[in-house]
């Protein structure tokens, strides 16, 4: 049995194809984990949904924001934007089916001895408080309140994680950890303008997982969400969204026992040049 952990998807199914092909997947025997944003930006996230939905088991994903926009435009609480690429899903004959799948999915995922997030974890958040929060939100996004949810799902505010935040502050502040986060203070104030990679950190901000102190420090996480970071595969840390839709490649690890160094595999994307 091998595992294996791959990066931001976003609709380029013939890359996911590929890597699939090269490493000899097995739904009987393998385990694969998409680190989120499954959808969107590329030109064929549907096929993207019913590969993985007929995957079964040997399949878990986290959610990403890219994904969660599209549960909001399918409940009808968001508008699409003009670089939204998922009509298709929308006017799917099976849509009702995968719509349910991909809202089943998880926020936050541990197997396998390692964390998986979309992007990041505050800093501090322990392992128990991350997997509670995860487990909350997926409890409200598989409820009826979930359209309720989805209106108010999108900003920035509060930008600062306090315990005692309730109902839709907490979610939104939780959530925008979960699928948003880059920058964020000493403190866990978040920051989401910046997009560029560490070098660029504005002012007062470190990376996520850079922050002295932080609770999942002795934890190896593995994440998405940050094309301009690129690959990075420390002990600690595994940065796998390597720009599949701009132009990059679809990064994977695999790891064939629990102590093993995860081996990198990367499918190249030469003819997604340009934003979709």
């Amino acid at each position: 049995m091998s595992v294996y952990w791959v990066g931001d998807i976003q609709g380029c199914d013939e890359p996911l194809g590929q890597l699939l092909d090269q490493i000899g997947f097995s739904v009987s025997r393998d385990q694969l984990y998409v680190l989120g944003d499954l959808v969107n930006r590329g030109p064929a996230s549907l096929d993207v949904l019913r590969r993985l939905y007929s995957m079964g088991t040997s399949v878990q994903c986290v959610l990403g924001n890219h994904d969660l926009h599209l549960l909001a435009i399918a409940s009808g609480a968001r508008l699409p934007s003009k670089m939204d690429t998922l009509d298709e899903i929308l006017q799917a004959p099976d849509k009702a089916n995968l719509l349910h799948w991909l809202r089943h999915q998880s926020i936050a995922l541990y197997k396998d001895q390692v964390l998986m997030v979309h992007a990041g974890v505050l800093p501090q958040w322990s392992l128990p408080e991350t997997l509670a929060l995860a487990s909350e939100l997926e409890g409200v996004l598989q409820s009826d309140a979930s359209d309720a949810f989805f209106m108010n799902m999108y900003g920035n505010e509060p930008a600062q994680w306090q315990s005692q935040l309730k109902d839709m502050d907490r979610w939104r502040c939780a959530l925008n950890a979960f699928t948003r986060l880059r920058f964020c203070s000493t403190t866990g104030a978040m920051e989401f303008e910046t997009k560029e990679g560490t070098a660029k950190a504005p002012e007062g901000y470190l990376p996520w997982f850079e922050v002295p102190g932080r609770q999942t420090a002795n934890i190896t996480i593995a994440f998405g969400h940050w094309s301009t970071l690129g690959a990075v595969a420390r002990d600690d840390v595994w940065a796998l969204d390597t720009g599949c839709v701009w132009g990059g490649c679809l990064t994977a690890l695999q790891r064939n026992h629990v102590h093993d160094k995860p081996q990198r595999i990367d499918i190249k994307c030469p003819h997604y040049q340009t934003p979709f």
